[in-house]
């Protein structure tokens, strides 16, 4: 997921990057008009850094290129859209989108094209003595507003899939409210200010001296380039409009096809509109947490039918899928431009959790399995009231649990008084090494455990850890509803009996020699033990350790990898 919020095309990356860059442009001026309410001083350094960063060279090109690509791009989405309908959030944001250019007109004309025709020295100061008690200052609050929700919508959507997004959203969200508005107490506070200081006749006139005040002559050639401009921005905003009915006009003349919905119903679709938006107009239920923008995969289906008709995917497409090891016959439905009747499987429910088991829902991998057993817990129970069995257990899994989630594993399933583990990791190495590390970790948490109860007068705990490395097949098996995801396969069993193992070798631990040898380590030929184990031809080689915490009979392997 790091690199999730990266994913989509060229043109999706070149709208993010360009929103970003304005959103820092406007945060910019954010924090200058804010800054007043701290003190004359912080304005005057906030402004002239502010006003050396967007009016340099180098600034100018940077914010203008970022301005006319975010503008085109956005624009050309909008055309491509095949349906209105669409979440509430994006409506917002796409309105919102198209007051900006127009209500910016006047902004930037008076300020920058004033500094840049007529050599108005624009400072803020010019700007609230210009528009202060008049409808532009209205409007121009109103712009701030609605560039800022705009801008912070495109960030939720673009950063929503990363952790510690989530963690911070409402943190977030506070500072998302409060530097707006304290930007707009800071313009009514520094207005106020200014319009007090002017009322002098002779103030007013040094001030508009330092400004360089344009005349009537002035304000006319202003107001002229304002109003074509804005004439220009209509002309845009009506053609892209224009396109966008003519291709729905078009889409609505040409013959529909039919998408298929497995457990979902059969609909109607114009040739060419994605699957995505197919369902947003039937209202088919259709999970996308970017928001369609092809920046994640939750959208994903299963193409059971018609695959062989569908456009090739596009290199984000299929990098996107890759990153999550689609099978051949996934797909994104906000990507995928169907122009042919087709039969797809939604993958994931509305909450974001995978739907009903699926071929596509097995994923293989070669991971490392760790079982673990508590020796002797029925005879040390045995007379014990529940209360106090549970008790000791959860005190026993309390201990040795915690190093396994260090160690980069999580737990699959206790089964009374042990349990499964599984080390996820991007290669065997990785997966190996962290069993390793939980086991030494184990060992270490049990011994501390055992002091506790030596403490109390109790008996000490005995275990039994087997670990093996291989193929494992993960996946959600059970009923509707009732399908936690788990894993099997050749690997599991063999970690199991590897722990059983332990109790005739008189061991806490039994590591295979896959696990070691992938974690790119070894152990002396001396201790190395062969085993025939249950339902295994060939023998299975693996080290006993007596004392899981040591693992110095193992070292690294000269070849191991770095």
């Amino acid at each position: 997921m790091a690199h999730a919020i990266w994913r989509g095309s060229l043109a999706t990356k070149i709208r993010i990057v360009s929103g970003l860059i304005l959103m820092i442009y406007l945060t910019l001026h954010v924090l200058n008009l804010a800054a007043i309410l701290i003190s004359p001083t912080a304005f005057d350094i906030i402004q002239t850094a502010r006003l050396w960063v967007i009016r340099s060279d180098i600034g100018t090109v940077i914010i203008g290129t970022a301005l006319l690509s975010h503008m085109v791009l956005s624009l050309t989405k909008v055309v491509m859209a095949r349906t209105l309908r669409m979440p509430l959030r994006d409506w917002v944001q796409i309105t919102f989108g198209l007051l900006i250019p127009i209500m910016l007109v006047d902004h930037l004309v008076y300020t920058r094209g004033a500094h840049e025709m007529l050599g108005v020295t624009t400072m803020f100061g010019y700007v609230n003595r210009l528009i202060w008690g008049t409808n532009d200052g209205w409007g121009q609050a109103a712009l701030l507003i609605i560039a800022w929700v705009h801008g912070a919508i495109g960030l939720h959507m673009w950063l929503r899939l990363t952790e510690w997004w989530q963690r911070w959203v409402p943190w977030l969200i506070g500072l998302a409210v409060t530097l707006p508005t304290l930007a707009l107490v800071g313009f009514v506070t520094f207005a106020r200010t200014i319009d007090g200081l002017l009322s002098n006749p002779r103030a007013e006139q040094v001030a508009h001296a330092a400004w360089n005040w344009p005349d009537a002559a002035g304000f006319a050639q202003l107001a002229a380039a304002a109003n074509n401009t804005t004439l220009v921005v209509w002309g845009i905003l009506g053609a892209a409009i224009a396109a966008f009915l003519l291709r729905r006009g078009i889409a609505a003349i040409a013959r529909p096809i039919r998408i298929h919905y497995v457990d979902g119903p059969s609909v109607r679709a114009p040739r060419g509109q994605t699957i995505l938006e197919t369902s947003r107009v039937s209202g088919v239920t259709h999970t996308a947490l970017c928001g369609g923008r092809g920046r994640c995969t939750t959208c994903r289906i299963i193409v059971e039918e018609g695959l062989e008709d569908l456009p090739a995917p596009s290199d984000a497409e299929q990098r996107s899928l890759a990153a999550v090891n689609a099978p051949p016959n996934a797909r994104l439905a906000c990507q995928v431009r169907p122009t042919s009747s087709v039969r797809v499987f939604r993958v994931f429910d509305r909450d974001g959790k995978r739907s009903r088991a699926h071929a596509s829902q097995g994923k293989e991998a070669q991971l490392a399995v760790l079982f673990l057993d508590m020796r002797g817990f029925t005879a040390r129970t045995d007379g014990q009231l529940p209360y106090d069995v549970v008790h000791l257990l959860n005190r026993f899994f309390d201990e040795i649990v915690p190093p396994i989630n260090a160690a980069g594993g999580t737990v699959d399933k206790y089964m009374g008084d042990g349990l499964m583990a599984v080390f996820e990791s991007d290669t065997a190495e990785q997966s190996a090494r962290a069993a390793i590390q939980a086991v030494q970790g184990i060992g270490s948490a049990l011994t501390g455990f055992n002091k506790k109860l030596d403490g109390e007068g109790s008996a000490p705990v005995a275990i039994g850890i087997g670990v093996h490395l291989g193929n494992v097949v993960l996946g959600e098996i059970g009923a509707a509803g009732q399908a936690p995801r788990t894993l099997i396969g050749d690997t599991v069993n063999i970690a199991s009996r590897l722990e059983s193992e332990t109790k005739v070798r008189g061991a806490q631990a039994l590591v295979s020699m896959d696990t070691l040898q992938a974690a790119g380590m070894r152990a002396p030929e001396h201790v190395v033990v062969s085993l025939s184990l249950r339902g295994r031809e060939a023998p299975l080689e693996a080290v006993p350790m007596a004392d899981a915490s040591d693992i110095s009979v193992l070292t690294p392997h000269a070849t191991a990898p770095a």
